[in-house]
């Protein structure tokens, strides 16, 4: 249970103010159609979480414990830093023609390939090599934090401190990265 609330945990603060949330502000204000927009939220970030996380299994495979446990330390005070930068959306997604479903599933996958949340839940896999119990947290994670900004949009955005939510996630990654170097020496 630890893997999993630690993905929940992690990822929810981690995507506040991330693009991916952005990305639900754009889509809920322009398709307004919140309870088809959420669930391709789901279906996009279930989709790539399973990657990210089949990807993470398979690399601890190849490294030894001592390898494994600096570079998932290394990453996660990498995403520390990362974290504690504001994301900005870029240009808006035009998918002309397709359905909101559709546009919200293949925007989210899009915009979460290489995002930091993507490449924590590789990280996360690899630390705790329980595949559907990291995807299930990271994904609930992404839930926690993309649901409310469909339904509630830009008045959540602010009212919500997000650079206060982006140290909290700052600190629980730079946690994390120590918790597992300390797991090394027991």
């Amino acid at each position: 249970m630890e893997a999993f609330y630690i993905s929940t945990a992690v990822v929810a603060l981690a995507e506040m103010g991330d693009k991916t949330q952005l990305l639900s502000f754009v889509l809920a204000a322009r398709l307004r159609r919140k309870c088809t927009i959420a669930l391709g939220v789901l279906a996009a970030t279930a989709a790539n979480h399973a990657l990210a996380g089949y990807v993470g299994v398979w690399v601890a495979h190849f490294l030894d414990p001592q390898a494994q446990r600096w570079t998932v330390s290394l990453a996660f005070f990498a995403f520390a830093a990362w974290v504690l930068r504001p994301d900005e959306l870029g240009e808006r997604p035009a998918l002309r023609g397709t359905g909101v479903f559709l546009t919200t599933l293949v925007a989210f996958f899009l915009v979460e390939m290489g995002d930091k949340t993507q490449l924590a839940t590789v990280a996360l896999a690899v630390r705790y090599e329980a595949l559907l119990t990291v995807v299930a947290g990271t994904t609930l994670g992404m839930m926690i934090a993309n649901v409310p900004a469909v339904w509630l949009g830009e008045a959540l955005a602010h009212r919500l401190d997000m650079r206060l939510m982006r140290c909290i996630a700052a600190g629980l990654f730079a946690l994390l990265g120590l918790l597992t170097l300390a797991a090394g020496e027991r």
